[in-house]
């Protein structure tokens, strides 16, 4: 618990310097800003190890296709949202729209041209974010998007939202699903960290064009069952410890 504190702690003020500090990068090219993105999340994983001994591995990486392309994440923890950031060329993620709302954070989400999401404004924010999207692909950059929409606790039962299924018919590009197991280290809602690997495991992209069920059903199995593959695994080399 103290090791974690210390890290929580760290966190938010190395974030908060990297906010304050790098706010002449809202001034410039958005390749500069995106790359300090990419130092911080780097920064935070260096904590993670050397304050946690919170480690990670990173599997599949050569099964990523050519960009533009959608990621499709398991998400059970706080920590894929900065850690997948380093992974891709020039990422774009879908982002409550109330955190663009941020001082300096939300000026920085717009700097990095993330996808804000409004959940509860109907069919024209639906359509804002399909324009968005598509504005991310023609430039050429790979779309992160969490399919169920929040954390979930590991082994809990998937809730897989139809924005995936949006995104994927309007934006007519391959799909990578992305399992992984950072439940089991940064559990959502507590400042526990446990030491351990948390392990991405990058899976068989899934091609564009696809009737709608069955590529749900092609995502959702593909997600579901490495993850939990991943507990099983991390849990086995616990209980061997």
């Amino acid at each position: 618990m103290f090791r974690s504190i210390v890290f929580g702690l760290l966190f938010y003020i190395t974030t908060v310097l990297f906010v304050v500090l790098g706010s002449p990068l809202l001034l410039g090219p958005r390749s500069w800003a995106m790359a300090a993105l990419k130092v911080h999340a780097k920064t935070e994983l260096w904590l993670l190890k050397h304050i946690v001994g919170l480690d990670f591995e990173v599997r599949g990486l050569d099964k990523l296709p050519e960009p533009p392309f959608l990621v499709a994440s398991k998400h059970q923890s706080a920590w894929e949202t900065f850690a997948l950031i380093p992974l891709f060329r020039d990422p774009a993620l879908l982002m409550k729209r109330e955190l663009f709302w941020i001082p300096l954070h939300g000026w920085f989400s717009h700097k990095f041209e993330m996808i804000p999401v409004d959940r509860d404004a109907g069919p024209s924010a639906l359509r804002r974010m399909l324009q968005a999207a598509r504005k991310r692909i023609k430039d050429g950059r790979e779309i992160i998007i969490f399919p169920e929409g929040t954390r979930r606790p590991p082994g809990a039962d998937p809730a897989y939202k139809t924005g995936i299924v949006l995104l994927y018919n309007a934006l007519k590009v391959p799909c990578v699903p992305v399992a992984l197991n950072s439940g089991l280290f940064w559990p959502r809602r507590q400042w526990t960290r446990k030491p351990g690997t948390v392990v991405v495991e990058i899976l068989d992209p899934i091609p564009p064009g696809l009737p709608r069920p069955e590529f749900l059903s092609r995502l959702e199995n593909a997600i579901e069952t490495a993850s939990d593959g991943l507990l099983a695994e991390a849990q086995s080399t616990d209980q061997a410890h």
